[in-house]
């Protein structure tokens, strides 16, 4: 037993050197056994004639037998939560991004356009996703290639301007080494400039996530229109079926996961179709970003000081709500300032009574900036499809650098490829969309949340845009009729001047790697 748990004797231990299957199916029988999971180990799954030492997968076949029975022929897709699985997804467009972080049950790592410059050719390529059924047509695949090469180039040709802008105008501060100091104004023009990338610009996406989250998003991907999703989806089952088979034998069945994909994607098409008869294929929007508030709870405030009191109230939840409705607007506020209490940094966030009441926002902004609010998945998002017709977004920096120009050029050649792709590939029309171009999407949020989304994307080294959005957030929260004691407990919104958050930022991880370096060089190592 002594290699597969990390202690022998104690009450808290954990799991090591098992396969994902015998993990999962030992805590499986764990929930139905009177023994410890030692004793299961040793009794059921362990197999005397097989060491750790001579690389044998212990109990690998006794767990796959009872994950037939209990996953494959009874769905008790708890079973599916106990094991996971690491994959990466290399060369994914930006549109298929999204689509492989939209569930909540996982965790998601994704290349950033912030320290990563899209201007290397590797293969003498630039890194964008060429879909087959563009590339299948030879006039399509023309204009598609010829139009991003000329959007990277032109991201290219800027880089070298904005830094210049960006070097005049940050002044050298002292306490700023020269290293951090050019990596945060790098940062800053690469910021500037992510709006040339095109929704095609690929990147690289980590995940970790248990055998039922995969499973949903395997489903999700099966039914989705765009074909580079759906391919993707058929790579990762087989690269997963080599780590954690046993957890994904319902994906492809025609009476499970074949039929439930089928059911995802009529739904989703019947549904569009209702949509398109009610108002046509137009979008209307407004004429620049824009956040606004459209549904909350009128009496939010008092139902988050009921659930602060209630557990240590004695009395029943209707009672306590009463109490707090009757209460003065000061004596809420009082109560919500003892229940945050002294706040050290945004980590420290209040209890659970801050998700009695919800927020909905409906957001116009630049796709970059959507790309970033996304990744919040405690919460509600919607969006609408990808298309120009909400117009772009041009940052100031790039127009007092002298490049607003040549940056709109470029936005038009890519609206007028998405254009001439719409007709005959609608699906594969939105990789043209620039991330400066914006998207119209929904978050329903409650209050603590909102205090995550609102105090985290408002920090100064953010990117403008998402900023914005945060900001404003805290700020309708703030105005709204007795919810103004639940804005004060999110005291960590930052409004500061993005400049010196950045150059904070920069300085902090400089002093972080000196230390490593001098740590190192002064005692051969020990230093952290």
């Amino acid at each position: 037993m002594a290699p597969y748990v990390t202690n022998l004797e104690g009450s808290v231990f954990g799991l090591t050197g098992l396969p994902e299957v015998v993990k999962g199916a030992l805590f499986a029988r764990y929930s139905r056994s009177p023994k410890g999971l030692r004793r299961l180990l040793v009794d059921e799954f362990i197999d005397p004639d097989v060491s750790a030492a001579s690389g044998g997968r212990a109990g690998e076949a006794r767990a796959e037998a009872l994950f037939d029975r209990v996953l494959a022929e009874y769905g008790d897709d708890s079973v599916a939560q106990l094991g996971g699985a690491h994959i990466a997804v290399e060369g994914a467009s930006n549109l298929l991004t999204k689509v492989l972080q939209w569930g909540r049950l996982a965790s998601y790592l994704e290349q950033s356009t912030r320290y990563i410059r899209f201007t290397d050719r590797p293969g003498g390529e630039y890194r964008y996703h060429r879909p087959q059924e563009v590339m299948a047509d030879p006039a399509a695949a023309e204009a598609y290639v010829r139009t991003l090469d000329g959007a990277f180039e032109v991201y290219g040709r800027l880089i070298p301007l904005l830094i210049a802008h960006f070097d005049r105008a940050v002044p050298p501060d002292p306490d700023t080494p020269p290293e951090a100091r050019a990596r945060a104004i790098g940062a800053r023009a690469l910021d500037a400039l992510r709006g040339l990338l095109p929704a095609a610009t690929t990147a690289n996406v980590g995940i970790f996530a248990s055998g039922q989250a995969y499973e949903a998003l395997l489903l999700r991907l099966m039914a989705h229109p765009l074909p580079e999703a759906r391919r993707c989806g058929e790579a990762m089952l087989i690269e997963l079926r080599k780590v954690i088979p046993a957890f994904l034998t319902r994906v492809d069945r025609e009476d499970r996961g074949v039929a439930q994909a089928a059911y995802l994607r009529n739904t989703a098409e019947a549904t569009a179709g209702v949509a398109r008869e009610a108002w046509g294929e137009g979008v209307e929007g407004p004429d620049g970003p824009a956040v606004r508030l459209v549904d909350f709870d009128p009496d939010g405030e008092a139902r988050v000081v009921a659930h602060a009191l209630w557990p240590d109230s004695g009395r029943s939840l209707p009672e306590v709500m009463r109490a707090a409705r009757a209460m003065v607007g000061e004596e809420r506020a009082r109560v919500l300032e003892v229940y945050a209490g002294s706040r050290g940094d945004r980590r420290h966030r209040p209890g659970r009574a801050l998700e009695a009441t919800t927020y909905a926002f409906e957001v116009v902004c630049d796709y970059g900036a959507y790309r970033d609010l996304q990744r919040h998945r405690l919460l509600s998002l919607q969006a609408q499809p990808l298309t120009p017709r909400l117009g772009y977004d041009l940052p100031d920096e790039v127009g007092e650098a002298g490049g607003a120009d040549e940056y709109a050029r470029s936005q038009q050649a890519c609206v007028a490829l998405h254009d001439a792709l719409a007709g005959d590939h609608p699906a594969e029309a939105a990789y043209a969309v620039t991330l400066a171009h914006r998207v119209r999407f929904t978050m329903v949020m409650n209050a603590r949340e909102a205090m995550h989304v609102a105090e985290l994307r408002s920090q100064p080294q953010g990117h403008a845009s998402y900023r914005w959005v945060a900001q404003e957030i805290h700020r309708q929260i703030a105005e709204v009729a007795g919810h103004g004691a639940i804005a004060a407990t999110m005291s960590f919104v930052d409004r500061s001047e993005p400049g010196a958050g950045r150059m904070a930022a920069e300085r902090r991880a400089e002093a972080r790697r000196s230390g490593r370096v001098n740590g190192h060089r002064s005692n051969g190592g020990a230093g952290r």
